[in-house]
């Protein structure tokens, strides 16, 4: 079989598979830690009810860590981890309403502006972390955007 020609199918064939493999490399890929609870079968519904843009820009990137998903460029990238342990009351609690119904969040910002959300009322729990690099171009007002997801899972408790 050494030395024939490939058929024109055969050669097509061969062509589309090699134009695979350089997109799949350009595709950014986002490292993640998964969440404790990253197995949690109602962390599924969340993942696939997720967004495929934020902020009218933020493209979803790959992640390489299970229950998890990105928005953005590698050190640019909003992050979603399902499964992180459910946080107990605060005063940092709000209500953000969504197109979909509220979402109540724990909101904090960190002194290097690293802004972070965990779901609050749920279990499991969702965290949201949105980097420096995000805000400097965008609010944090998408976070609406992810409440049908994180509606996935029934709400236990609300903001008081």
């Amino acid at each position: 079989m050494l030395g024939r020609p490939l058929s024109r199918r055969a050669a097509a064939a061969a062509l589309g598979a090699l134009a695979v493999v350089p997109l799949a490399a350009c595709t950014p890929m986002i490292g993640a830690s998964p969440a404790p609870d990253a197995a949690n079968p109602d962390c599924a519904p969340v993942m696939l009810a997720l967004p495929d843009t934020l902020a009218g820009d933020l493209d979803r990137a790959k992640t390489n860590a299970q229950a998890t998903a990105a928005w953005g460029e590698p050190g640019a990238a909003v992050t979603l981890r399902c499964g992180v342990t459910p946080p107990g009351p605060s005063a940092d609690c709000q209500s953000v309403e969504g197109p979909k119904g509220s979402v109540d969040w724990i909101v904090q910002a960190s002194e290097d502006g690293t802004w972070r959300f965990a779901s609050y009322g749920r279990d499991p729990a969702v965290e949201v972390v949105v980097p420096p690099a995000v805000t400097a171009d965008h609010s944090t007002s998408f976070i609406a955007d992810l409440g049908q997801a994180v509606g996935t899972v029934e709400p236990t408790a609300t903001c008081s």
